[in-house]
């Protein structure tokens, strides 16, 4: 099979298997050995099929035509209408330049969501893709092209499954998710008064194996803040940056050896987030070097900073305060803070391991990579969706 058709197929069926749970009590195993899901699920795959190259010429089309956060108006329209082809009922006036299709089946179950993001980059890294970007400074560099192709790809597959589809499935194609907006402005101005779904997926591509999909429960990022250091004018560049030196050396926590900022490791099977000794897991570091700057005859010194265990994250700003102190600076010290401080995919146990249950009983032990570490430098605004609604943030291959 195609390799976008599997990914398409698992996410597809995923939702479908969901919608036909009575309780959390009842298994993947006992789904599959009904014979109309068994049926229900070879649609998919037929379906998932005769829609592959219409999805990639979609993908393609994005790619082309990418929009900045807050910018993203033709690809609304493109995603509106591609919806109302499908016969789904489309909103658009929840928040920017969202859309949520809404796909009802004709028999009852659970209210599901679907997210998929919609913004672009601004960049011109070279794209070595013969449909690259017409935008200059623009670019789908971050797989939100691909994001939608699939959100609009499950949306036509479930959609020709009408019939037995059980529950209602809730498409949202969330814009400003790359300034950590959208998802947050789309709750303030109440989407889950309108559509309240009990369960929520989404997903970002990473270069998983083929035909992979990897998946946890709990964190899927290390969890990022920005620190900032405010000090009396006075201290030489020198001095400052010593003073930064001393602070990344003494927070600074890896495994023997490692170097969890490498990100292009996290694909490596011996030291990638599939191995469970995993260099992912267990670290804090900060990002390079700190930015130094003056403003009103004071010093700031700031940086972000990875951490994975949640327990360490009070204790960050005590350590950084003990450190500067101890450097002999208590008296130029005026304030530590985090300047930002974003929270962090975190997916609900439950749900993950029902999913997992239900893609590995269809589709193989295989289809389901774990995912044995956290992602350093990348977040997802997903997170605040997850912390109204249970859900679950798969990392598929990437095309």
């Amino acid at each position: 099979m195609k390799r976008f058709s599997l990914t398409l197929l698992c996410f597809a069926s995923s939702l479908f298997s969901a919608q036909g749970l009575n309780s959390q009590k009842e298994t993947a195993t006992n789904l599959s050995k009904n014979i109309n899901e068994q049926s229900v699920h070879q649609s998919v795959q037929l379906e998932t099929d005769k829609v592959f190259n219409k999805l990639v010429n979609l993908r393609r089309t994005f790619h082309e035509n990418p929009e900045l956060a807050g910018k993203e108006k033709q690809t609304q329209e493109k995603i509106k209408q591609y919806l109302l082809d499908l016969g789904l009922e489309v909103q658009t006036d929840h928040y920017g330049y969202s859309v949520v299709g809404i796909l009802k089946g004709d028999k009852k179950g659970k209210k599901i969501a679907w997210r998929s993001d919609m913004d672009a980059l601004p960049n011109d890294y070279p794209d070595p893709e013969v449909f690259k970007s017409k935008v200059k400074g623009v670019q789908h560099g971050c797989g939100h092209d691909i994001h939608m192709a699939i959100g609009l790809g499950i949306a036509e597959v479930l959609s020709k499954n009408k019939k037995s589809l059980k529950g209602t499935v809730y498409f949202i194609f969330q814009p400003e998710e790359e300034t950590f907006k959208g998802a947050k402005e789309l709750l303030n101005n109440g989407l889950l008064s309108k559509i309240n779904p009990n369960e929520i997926y989404g997903l970002h591509v990473t270069a998983t194996p083929v035909g992979q999909i990897m998946v946890k429960p709990s964190e899927m990022f290390a969890y990022q803040k920005r620190i900032r250091i405010q000090l009396k004018k006075g201290l030489s560049e020198e001095e400052l940056n010593g003073l930064t030196k001393k602070i990344s050396n003494s927070l600074f926590r890896a495994s023997s050896g490692s170097k969890p900022w490498e990100i292009q490791s996290i694909v490596d099977p011996k030291i990638g987030l599939t191995h469970p000794d995993t260099i992912f897991k267990d670290y804090l570091f900060t990002d390079g070097k700190f930015n130094i700057y003056s403003k009103n005859n004071e010093s700031f010194l700031e940086a972000y900073l990875y951490e994975t265990n949640s327990s360490n994250l009070d204790k960050i700003i005590p350590e950084v305060q003990k450190i500067v102190e101890d450097s002999g600076y208590k008296n130029q010290l005026l304030s530590i803070s985090f300047a930002q401080e974003n929270p962090t995919v975190i997916n609900n146990e439950k749900l993950t391991k029902s999913a997992i249950e239900i893609l590995q009983n269809l589709y193989g032990k295989n289809a389901v990579a774990s995912d044995y570490g956290q992602v350093p430098f990348f977040n997802d605004d997903f997170a605040y969706f997850q912390q109204k609604i249970p859900g679950v943030y798969f990392f598929p291959w990437r095309i």
